[in-house]
């Protein structure tokens, strides 16, 4: 069983030849067959192609492109977004706001009512559906809802127009509306929700412009740098048209441009959050006094650097324990190790319990996973309760959590889990793989042996299924099985 729980600190394992760490998908479009065309959207994606480019993303362009070609590119970029650390859409074009519900709207609209705008449309949910899997951040940036396209108002859904049953017009929503990502992922509109954003007089809308000017900034946060993206529209627009932001980043500092230390896992947060700038520190500062909870916990990672002057555990678990009041998930979590360890705070378990507790009920899958182990070893004063310790395994499987899926296989693999067997297994490997879990690609590839044939036949179906591997199914791993392996992970060949 000390397979199913080891975890792994510090794995150095090679990556020659990685995929892509950051993709994008740039949309624009401007020649729209039926309704009025937008002068500067195509520029507009041109040029944020070219800056991601430059930052060292891969970029996918689209221009002017109908509903199926988007369809089919958002399909071939979520895949291609499972391996990558960051995934980012960017959008130029109409948008408009159907029932709460917003719409970005195809080159081959042809729309008569609000069913149409439904039918023949791009859903800001299906944006979002095909970044979610990306391995640590995601993106979507909008630089839409420029003017309603269809006039004041359309048909209702369901109903028909140009004859006498017309019934009374049901008007578009102004603007988009605000939207409610999943946390790790941030939507950035061009104007805040309700309101719309300006084309601008030149080449570039005020937004594009803005965004173009910060986002090759190296050693500038991910969300100070959309601070001075509002800050600029707002400038150039004499406060007419405000960008704003949506969503909850994960307490993971992330640099668009770079410029910030590579990070082991045995460093976690701790050192990346130490190097922000001293200009970009006091800007954090003062948004923890405002009591933003993200700021709370990247000073609080900044105290825990034991190899930083700021080293200081008990001013650490007063930020943590402010973000964790303020609802912060991740925050709650962090403050359990420090009442769990008395790193900071006196240990205290029953603490440290509750604050496990209150970050799973938020779906947090470290916490999730942890209470696991404390059920199956009968830690923190809880009884010894394999069966509860499966299902909260099973549960941070299911969000994803990379050391629970590559568990629960185990366990599966092990005749543990009534009702499962190497089908699932192997399914929970392959997501084990495709989210960047090192210690599977690692046992996978050297120690196969370790699974039973069923499973491994089950997995080269896996790898089959998704085009990685096109060998025989016989549960020997060799080099075609490994090849596949490692692509599934996101490494070539």
């Amino acid at each position: 069983m000390l397979r199913l729980f080891f975890v792994v600190l510090a794995l150095l394992l090679a990556r020659p030849a990685l995929s892509a760490e950051r993709v994008a998908l740039v949309i624009g479009i401007s020649a729209y067959e039926a309704i009025p065309p937008l002068k500067n959207t195509v520029n507009d994606a041109r040029a944020i192609a070219r800056t991601l480019e430059r930052i060292g993303f891969e970029v996918s362009q689209l221009t002017d492109p109908d509903r199926a070609t988007i369809q089919k590119e958002l399909d071939r970029f979520s895949f291609r977004a499972e391996t990558a650390d960051l995934a980012l859409i960017y959008f130029a074009g109409h948008g408009v706001e159907v029932q709460g519900e917003n719409f970005l709207i195809a080159a081959d609209a042809r729309v008569a009512s609000n069913q149409d705008i439904q039918n023949q449309s791009v859903s800001l949910k299906d944006f979002l559906n095909t970044v979610d899997r990306a391995r640590k951040m995601r993106i979507v940036i909008l630089d839409s809802c420029r003017d309603n396209p269809f006039g004041d108002s359309l048909a209702p859904a369901g109903t028909t127009t140009g004859g006498q049953n017309d019934t009374v017009a049901r008007g578009i929503g102004q603007g988009l509306a605000e939207p409610s990502p999943e946390r790790g992922t941030l939507v950035a509109f061009a104007a805040k929700d309700g309101k719309v954003a300006l084309d601008g007089a030149g080449e570039n809308s005020p937004f594009a412009l803005a965004l173009m000017d910060k986002i090759d900034k190296p050693g500038l946060e991910i969300s100070l740098m959309f601070r001075q993206v509002r800050d600029e529209v707002l400038r150039l627009t004499n406060n007419m048209q405000e960008p704003h932001t949506y969503g909850s980043l994960s307490g993971i500092p992330f640099f668009l441009a770079g410029g910030a230390p590579e990070t082991s896992a045995t460093d976690r947060e701790q050192l990346a959050w130490s190097a922000l700038r001293p200009d970009d520190e006091a800007q954090f500062r003062q948004l923890a006094a405002e009591g933003d909870t993200r700021s709370l916990l990247g000073l609080a990672f900044m105290h825990l650097n034991p190899n930083a002057d700021r080293f200081d555990p008990v001013e650490a678990a007063r930020l943590l324990a402010q973000a964790a009041d303020a609802g912060s998930a991740e925050a709650q979590y962090e403050l359990a190790i420090q009442y769990e360890t008395g790193r900071g705070v006196p240990q205290d378990q029953t603490r440290a319990l509750d604050l496990y507790r209150q970050s799973a009920g938020q779906d947090f899958p470290d916490a999730i996973n942890d209470l696991g182990f404390f059920y199956y070893h009968g830690m923190l004063g809880l009884p010894r309760d394999p069966k509860r310790a499966l299902e909260h395994f099973e549960r941070a499987a299911d969000l994803r959590h990379p050391q629970a899926m590559y568990n629960f296989a185990a366990l599966i693999d092990d005749g543990l889990i009534e009702g499962k067997g190497p089908r699932e297994a192997a399914q929970y490997l392959y997501q084990a793989l495709r989210v960047g879990n090192a210690e599977v690609l690692k046992v996978l590839t050297e120690h196969p042996d370790s699974l039973k044939p069923e499973t491994r036949r089950e997995l080269q179906a896996e790898l089959r299924r998704f085009d990685l591997y096109q060998g025989t199914i016989d549960g020997q791993f060799g080099p075609g099985t490994k090849r596949g392996l490692r692509r599934a992970y996101g490494l070539e060949g």
